[in-house]
């Protein structure tokens, strides 16, 4: 049974040879990185691309194996990484006029997340509350001085 008391775990998962082009999914990949995983599977569910489908699938599986191999718990983790590898690109031919034919790259991408709890998870409401006091008495002293 896997010690409760370590620290600094990083848990991954792998989706290889998932038929899209590494350029289409690498777009989706870069909007859940450093996310909790909460934010991050909303992130993926709503959006209405192809890859997003592929990164759930991969992201829900890292999140299972971290709950099932490394006894963490899913809402102190957050995703660390999240890259797009290309895989194997099938050449396919397409006929064209007088005989000839077109070239078709049919591509595929490795998408491998990884999942940590080292990072600690930020609340938003917290950055900003502190932030807009300092920001309205620094706008009042230059306005009084300017007058």
């Amino acid at each position: 049974m896997p010690n409760k008391n370590l620290t600094n775990m990083q848990i991954h998962s792998t989706t290889k040879y998932a038929h899209i082009s590494a350029f289409k999914a690498r777009e989706v990949a870069r909007e859940i990185q450093g996310l909790p995983v909460a934010a991050a599977l909303d992130i993926v569910a709503f959006s209405p691309k192809k890859a997003a489908v592929l990164i759930g699938k991969t992201l829900k599986s890292a999140v299972a194996n971290a709950e099932n191999n490394a006894n963490l718990r899913a809402d102190t983790l957050v995703v660390k990484e999240a890259t797009i590898g290309e895989g194997p690109t099938a050449k396919r031919f397409q006929p064209k006029a007088r005989g000839s034919a077109g070239p078709i790259l049919k591509r595929s991408s490795h998408i491998r997340i990884v999942l940590t709890d080292e990072i600690q998870i930020a609340k938003r409401g917290a950055k900003k509350a502190a932030a807009k006091p300092a920001a309205k008495s620094a706008k009042a002293a230059s306005s009084k001085g300017a007058k």
